[in-house]
């Protein structure tokens, strides 16, 4: 098949339009199930590459959950808590510790839920019953990976009544060296961004600490390519082999690290036990208890925001309030986050910024007049960091 025709392009008005090999080979993909879009091939193609590379690069299984053309999270497949299970709502998934994919998968979808919700789905391996079985039950727009087990794909052929879109690729498929793309009519035309993310980049170490233990390298390589497929400006807070926070396509970096510090720090919160004590009413769904989390986290004092009826409705029993002190007393005792940048970082405030949400290990390209401001930042702060010396934007 050389070609694959869409019902519209970005939007309903957008025809006609399709996907295409302008090679004349056949496109390196096969629609298992629905009808997949313009929109849901750009999110299949940017974030197979992500997973692709995630697992070249450390040699686990690997997830990603995509919304317009970036990753709201990415994870490889380290078991998980039991209060990270709960906090990422699969405590009831049984057998999850014997999938790495699923592993993985519930770490990408459970780190940003708001921003996962109607996510693409991409997977480095075949995927497996104990995936689909957490794929399922969420709110998805399709998924694509190199394979997937009889049970898997029996199980996901019966999302959205029977329209949920599953896409297998070729994982042998290598692109052409040269990319376009069309702007306003103009075609643009570059090399394709082959710059290979490991270890050995994290060798040049510009702070005085320069103990970096391999778990927190491999974070960094996760923050690393994440960001390469991630909208520039773009900023990466990554932990225990995931990202926990992507500020995205933002014009100013400490915009990016504001954006990216504020859903680390969600995160972090939502693992409180003060979250993981809270007492919902039966039959509350998932989309509603993460909402309700959500807004009981806010800054705003959540007894002045949910209303009595609220709380009837959501809560056996009624939480008590988790003040503003209270959240920045849990924050403080956070440490060993890694923070990434797909440029340099041009002044000291982003690491300000990344500090007081528990980072420890930073990794940009460094090249700004201000670099000895941001090295002295971080070695006020005990930081490792290391610098890459290549850019990673990606529009």
């Amino acid at each position: 098949m050389n070609e694959f025709q869409l019902k519209y392009g970005c939007n309903p008005n957008q025809k006609p339009a399709r996907i295409f090999m302008a090679n004349g080979k056949d496109l390196p993909i096969e629609v298992l199930n629905g009808r997949p879009g313009y929109i849901n091939f750009l999110d299949a193609f940017n974030s197979w590459q992500l997973v692709k590379e995630l697992k070249e690069a450390t040699g686990m299984a690997s997830a990603t959950s995509f919304k317009h053309v970036s990753p709201t999270s990415a994870a490889v497949g380290k078991k998980l808590s039991p209060a990270l299970k709960k906090a990422c709502f699969v405590d009831d998934i049984e057998n999850l510790d014997d999938s790495p994919l699923a592993c993985a998968y519930a770490r990408a979808r459970g780190t940003d839920r708001m921003s996962s919700f109607g996510d693409w789905i991409a997977l480095s391996d075949e995927c497996d019953l104990t995936t689909a079985q957490i794929i399922v039950r969420e709110v998805s727009d399709g998924i694509i990976a190199p394979g997937y087990s009889d049970e898997a794909l029996e199980l996901l052929k019966t999302k959205k009544k029977g329209l949920y879109n599953i896409v297998k690729i070729d994982p042998s498929y290598i692109p052409e060296e040269i990319e376009r793309k069309q702007v306003f009519g103009i075609t643009f035309e570059q090399g394709r961004n082959n710059y290979k993310i490991d270890k050995s980049l994290l060798t040049n170490i510009v702070t005085e600490n320069k103990n970096l233990p391999d778990d927190k390298a491999i974070d960094m390589i996760i923050a690393l390519i994440t960001l390469k497929y991630t909208q520039s400006n773009s900023v990466c807070f990554a932990e225990d082999g995931q990202a926990i926070g992507v500020g995205a396509g933002q014009q100013s970096r400490i915009h990016c690290t504001r954006l990216a510090a504020s859903k680390a720090d969600l995160w972090h919160l939502r693992q409180s036990e003060r979250v993981l004590n809270l007492e919902f009413a039966d039959g509350i769904g998932r989309p509603d208890m993460n909402n309700i989390i959500d807004l009981y986290l806010s800054d705003t004092d959540a007894e002045d925001v949910i209303g009595d009826d609220v709380w009837q409705k959501y809560f056996k029993v009624r939480p008590a309030k988790f003040t503003r002190e209270e959240k920045d007393a849990y924050l403080k005792t956070i440490t060993g986050v890694t923070v990434g940048s797909d440029a340099f970082f041009p002044f000291s405030d982003n690491i300000e910024k990344a500090a007081k949400s528990g980072v420890k290990y930073v990794v940009e390209p460094g090249g700004s007049i201000r670099d000895n401001l941001v090295i002295e930042a971080a070695n006020n702060h005990d930081m490792v960091m290391a610098f890459t010396g290549m850019r990673l934007f990606h529009h």
